[in-house]
């Protein structure tokens, strides 16, 4: 093992690149299984260099998307920090693939041809060459090409610096369990905005219960990954680790362990409000604890805390100072979705379209993660490079769901669905005489994400005007920190969902999270139900479900608002509107 491990992080951005460089050179295949490979690192809860040094190469095999080829390259990177064959790749072309493939529209062989006619080599050069019009001089570009470029790179700009939840929640549970497991640690966790569940972090903030800080520490700032001491003090201290993610860690005394963790877990807004009403009874609150004078009233637990203001507890995902402590005062909270309450998952990829795996083995997988049932939801025609499925290819999909569900009754039950592509002019992508036999149809988005607000808006509402459309899946869009949501006009899409009784999907993919809290918030105040789904490509992926439901959370969601929270009867008479 290197002195300083490379993280779960690096290994999927190195993975990730080569298939950009093998699609550069118009390799078949492989630049999707090194794709399926990168995300299957990024979603794993514990670091591959801690899996391999306690299991070999072998349990790099257990990783989503990762063959024997791929695991020989993990393998590689987990023991040198670098990878041969990538390096040879950058060398042909030698440009910032993982910058420029941010730009919305840039796909690897469009950047190979950028490289090779222009000199292209990062978003710098791409900016320079597209505002001087060279780029719509290429020929399969063009003045709007060069547009929505420059376009795209004005995004990337405003993105900033900032990760992912899912891609830091392996590093931080690596952390969290390493100082749990040092003597004279009470307790560990992480506060800060990733336990609020935000989209993205910019960094973490970890917090400790110790009578011997100066131990924490120095353990603390020697742990594997770091690369870069910040700061070292007697009960704070700051890292950068190997990724580029900050690490702060304060270590306080037992009794003020509720009051730091309120205070760190933030967010600012809820704790000026909370320190607001401290002051109005002439109380002061502060990291240390709840104080009348200088007497300590309360701090031990955040429970103790919200309990002395005449509260209900704030769950963390509320606390954004949007209404929660004025329902908190009133006793009006809701009680949000539960991290255990789905009993289905109703967006599911096989490997019929672009999933690594059977109508089975996708089915056996939900199971064993606790669902009852699942809607098996490949892609349709219009999305030829997944595969997708046309009327007769739907049509045999369905016997054979009818086929595994007669193998395994009793264990779990598996519904008939598709993710039916929404065309251009608001149609579908799959005949209504056989949307008609399907339990779930969902709709969604996947090409012209630049029409205008106005047509965009039509487009989607009259797809979902389909009297056969059950759900919009991925309403907006979006591909977090890569591609901005479409301009839609949600006001719109939720008075429709009402109107139509259709539910709205909560996407728990961590690059999607779509849709966004607020809109999850306006609709559950609309009274539109919603679905929170994995959009599960492989049997690993279930446990992404979580995301999803901590984004439900976020938006005040409860279990009466989510149709996959019920037992599988209710839910699809739910399902069964007017058209």
């Amino acid at each position: 093992m290197t002195k300083k491990p490379i993280s779960n992080q690096e290994i999927a951005a190195i993975l990730r690149g080569v298939g950009e460089y093998l699609a550069m050179q118009n390799v078949p295949w492989k630049p999707q299984a090194y794709e399926r490979a990168a995300l299957g690192v990024e979603e794993m809860d514990r670091e591959l260099g801690d899996i391999y040094k306690e299991a070999g190469a072998k349990a790099l095999l257990g990783v989503p998307g990762v063959g024997r080829g791929i695991a020989d390259h993990i393998e590689e990177l987990l023991k040198t920090g670098k990878l041969k064959y990538y390096d040879s790749l950058r060398k042909e072309v030698p440009v910032d693939v993982a910058g420029l493939s941010r730009v919305e529209g840039l796909g690897p062989k469009s950047i190979r041809k950028l490289y090779e006619l222009l000199k292209v080599r990062n978003l710098k050069d791409l900016e320079k060459a597209a505002a001087a019009g060279k780029v719509r001089e290429l020929k399969g570009f063009g003045q709007k090409a060069e547009e929505k470029i420059l376009k795209g790179i004005e995004f990337a700009k405003t993105v900033g610096v900032r990760f992912r939840l899912g891609q830091v929640v392996s590093q931080v549970a690596s952390l969290v369990k390493r100082l749990q497991a040092l003597d004279g640690v009470e307790q560990a966790v992480a506060a800060g905005s990733y336990r609020r569940r935000k989209e993205t972090v910019g960094d973490v903030d970890l917090l400790v219960v110790s009578g011997r800080p100066e131990d924490v520490m120095r353990n603390f700032v020697k742990v594997p990954g770091v690369v870069r001491i910040l700061a070292e003090g007697g009960t704070k201290s700051s890292v950068r680790l190997a990724s580029g993610l900050q690490v702060d860690l304060r270590v306080v005394p037992k009794e003020s362990y509720g009051a730091a963790l309120n205070y760190f877990t933030g967010s600012k807004e809820h704790n000026v409000a909370l320190r607001q009403l401290a002051v109005g009874r002439g109380w002061k609150l502060n990291e240390y604890g709840l104080f009348k004078g200088t007497r300590r009233i309360a701090g031990a637990t955040e429970e103790e805390l919200y309990a002395k203001f005449g509260m209900d507890y704030v769950e963390p995902e509320l606390r954004e100072n949007t209404g929660e402590i004025e329902a908190a005062r009133r006793r009006a909270l809701p009680k949000i979705l539960g991290y255990g309450d789905l009993m289905g998952d109703l967006q599911v990829q096989t490997d019929w379209t672009d999933g690594s795996a059977s109508i089975e083995a996708m089915a056996r997988a939900a199971a064993a993660r606790g669902l009852s049932y699942i809607a098996i939801t490949d892609h349709t025609k219009r999305l030829a490079m997944t595969n997708g499925l046309d009327e007769a290819r739907l049509l045999k999909q369905m016997a054979e769901i009818d086929r595994v569900n007669r193998k395994l009754k009793g264990k779990i039950t598996i519904l008939k669905g598709t993710e039916c592509d929404i065309l251009k002019d608001g149609t579908l992508d799959i005949e209504d005489k056989v949307l008609a036999k399907l339990d779930v149809v969902g709709v969604s988005v996947h090409s012209h994400f630049n029409l205008p607000r106005q047509e965009q808006t039509e487009r989607v509402l009259r797809a979902m005007r389909n009297p056969h459309a059950d759900i919009l899946f991925h309403p907006t869009g979006r591909i977090i920190g890569r591609r901005a949501p479409i301009e839609l006009d949600m006001d719109r899409v939720i008075a429709e969902a009402k109107k139509r009784k259709m539910v709205l999907e909560a996407n728990s993919y961590p690059d999607r999270l779509d849709l966004r809290d607020a809109h999850i918030r306006a609709a559950v105040a609309a009274g539109v139900k919603l679905a929170v789904d994995s959009d599960a490509h492989a049997p690993e992926h279930f446990p992404l479900l979580e995301f999803g439901i901590a984004q439900a959370r976020r938006g005040w969601a409860t279990r009466d608002d989510v149709v996959n929270a019920w037992p599988v009867a209710k839910m699809k008479a739910c399902l069964r509107k007017d058209g």
